[in-house]
């Protein structure tokens, strides 16, 4: 080969190697922000729910000051990858009703009670937690995690599910201010 013929061949290559590499790193999946609907969480803790993650950005209108119901969506791209329902009430939230029998509110599929500080149901697509949290909107706080993308039937989820929600949940309730809360 010629002197020529190898200059053209390594700038092929070279050439080759860096498109590679950008479109590699175009194709590459966001990092999971420490901070999700407000509330710091490990970012391994959510990557199991959701990677890989594209796009990510929230629609959040959780006011935690008014304490007035509201959902908060993670999107990845245009889906829909977390779905969380902030809510707060006079009474205690009856969990298992809320997760069979109120359609895509705060519905989880196969929902189990799990031994936890606080009132809190896992199942195979999201999880369902409950406090006494004395604020401006209630007596009591009450987040749904939902997970979209997640089939009904997958069991390979729940353990991640109830991971992600025995640190978020817990976190959450910190930032509320709640007043005289019992636990």
């Amino acid at each position: 080969m010629s002197a020529h013929n190898r200059a053209r061949f390594l700038s092929l290559v070279v050439f080759s190697v860096l498109a590679f590499g950008v479109s590699c790193s175009g194709s590459a999946s966001q990092e999971i922000p420490n901070r999700i609907c407000g509330t710091l969480i490990d970012p391994a803790l959510t990557r199991p729910l959701v990677a890989p993650v594209n796009g990510w950005h929230e629609y959040d209108r959780v006011d935690r000051a008014e304490a007035i119901t509201a959902p908060c969506l993670v999107l990845s791209d245009r889906n829909v990858v977390i779905r969380f329902r902030f809510s707060w009430d006079e009474g205690p939230a009856n969990l298992m009703y809320l997760a069979e029998d109120t359609g895509s509110v705060s519905g989880v599929a196969a929902p189990q009670g799990i031994p936890s500080r606080y009132k809190t149901i896992v199942g195979t697509d999201g999880a369902i937690s409950t406090t006494p949290c004395k604020t401006k909107g209630g007596d009591y706080f009450t987040l749904t995690l939902q997970l979209p993308q997640i089939k009904l039937t997958d069991q390979t989820h729940r353990k991640d599910i109830e991971k992600f929600m025995r640190a978020y949940f817990p976190a959450t309730v910190k930032t509320l201010g709640c007043r005289d809360a019992k636990r």
